[in-house]
């Protein structure tokens, strides 16, 4: 054979194989995981099943037959949520389960907000690369959020997007749907001039100011303590306390009129929300301490006090705004539920429609 029939036949097999059909496995998405990732995670699931549920994982939808006799003039609540750039710090440190109660953690108490009782949960789970391994833990902890939050988890979706994202890279969202009777909303329509803010606390940084977090952390070793009581990325990816059954347990026992979820923004950017036109909130400052890990991040940032405030929940997650003759009642029904919960200030009619901290 001649060099140029040698040529000819190299290229003929180059063509060959460039001519060889394509499977999509060759575009980085293997069919096999994903099956083995439903089949991991049907035992979590189940754990979080309500009466309400008809059939089971594998649908194209989920299925809860609504009991409307419950209800005289129910009003149903959704929300969405994600995790945002926390599921970076737990990719790094391979911790991946607390993430899954951190996106229920979000939605839910959004919803709860509103006085509603949180009825089902649908998860979103986007992967580089799937293994059914590491799609297992993190679904275990949404199912573990479900569980605490006392929703069912009829649904999701998990997408593997080679290209988009690194072999171990991920992103999380949730959907949740509850209900409430329509005379039973809160809302500001409910709060009143004089009502009294509660506190209750915040399981750490939860699921908000990441961002600015691993600018600060992101040359550090998440492994060490670096002055904290425990490892840095243990204290940082402790999971976002779910309130939801504390309040809703709380709405059972004495008068509250609103509920104010402490997310991004912080104090100053959530709870207007839920105050009427015309009034302010007053934050007793000296009512509390900021928990370790925000005067952390506040030294070793540098972060002023006024960006710490409006940027993560120091140390508070959740506001109830309750009458004055009813907050005492209050505040000793959460300390038996273990809720150390804390007169944090009032509302008061001054025109400003700010929150405005005082004392400390």
């Amino acid at each position: 054979m001649t060099d140029a029939d040698d040529a000819t036949a190299h290229d003929a097999s180059a063509d060959a194989a460039a001519r060889r059909p394509l499977s999509y496995a060759d575009a980085g998405v293997d069919l096999e995981a994903a099956d083995a990732s439903v089949a991991a995670i049907g035992e979590a699931v189940r754990r979080t099943r309500r009466p309400e549920v008809l059939g089971g994982i594998g649908g194209f939808g989920g299925l809860f037959a609504f009991d409307t006799s419950r209800y005289r003039e129910p009003v149903l609540v959704s929300g969405t949520d994600g995790v945002g750039t926390k599921v970076e710090l737990a990719r790094r440190l391979d911790v991946l389960e607390g993430v899954g109660i951190d996106l229920v953690a979000m939605v839910v108490d959004d919803l709860v907000v509103c006085g509603a009782e949180p009825l089902f949960f649908n998860d979103y789970l986007s992967v580089g690369k799937l293994d059914p391994r590491r799609v297992a833990r993190i679904v275990a902890g949404i199912a573990e959020g479900c569980v605490s939050a006392g929703c069912a988890l009829v649904g999701g979706e998990t997408a593997e997007h080679p290209g988009l994202l690194g072999a171990d890279e991920f992103d999380l969202a949730g959907f949740g749907v509850g209900v409430v009777e329509r005379d039973a909303l809160l809302g500001p329509h409910r709060v009143r001039d004089g009502d009294v803010l509660l506190a209750l606390p915040s399981s750490g940084v939860h699921s908000n100011g990441f961002s600015l977090v691993r600018r600060i952390v992101d040359d550090l070793d998440l492994t060490e303590p670096h002055g904290l009581s425990a490892p840095l990325g243990e204290v940082l990816l402790t999971p976002t306390r779910i309130h939801a059954p504390d309040c809703l347990a709380l709405l059972e026992r004495v008068e509250v009129h609103a509920l104010c979820h402490v997310t991004g923004g912080g104090l100053p950017g959530n709870l207007p929300r839920v105050l009427p036109d015309g009034s302010s909130a007053v934050v007793d400052r000296g009512g509390w301490r900021w928990p370790e890990v925000f005067a952390w991040i506040a030294e070793h940032g540098p972060v002023a006090d006024e960006e710490m405030w409006r940027t993560f929940n120091c140390g508070v997650g959740m506001v109830a705004v309750t009458p004055p003759s009813d907050a005492g009642a209050a505040l000793e029904f959460l300390a038996a539920r273990g809720v150390d919960a804390w007169r944090l200030g009032e509302v008061v009619a001054d025109g400003a429609g700010e929150v405005r901290f005082v004392g400390g």
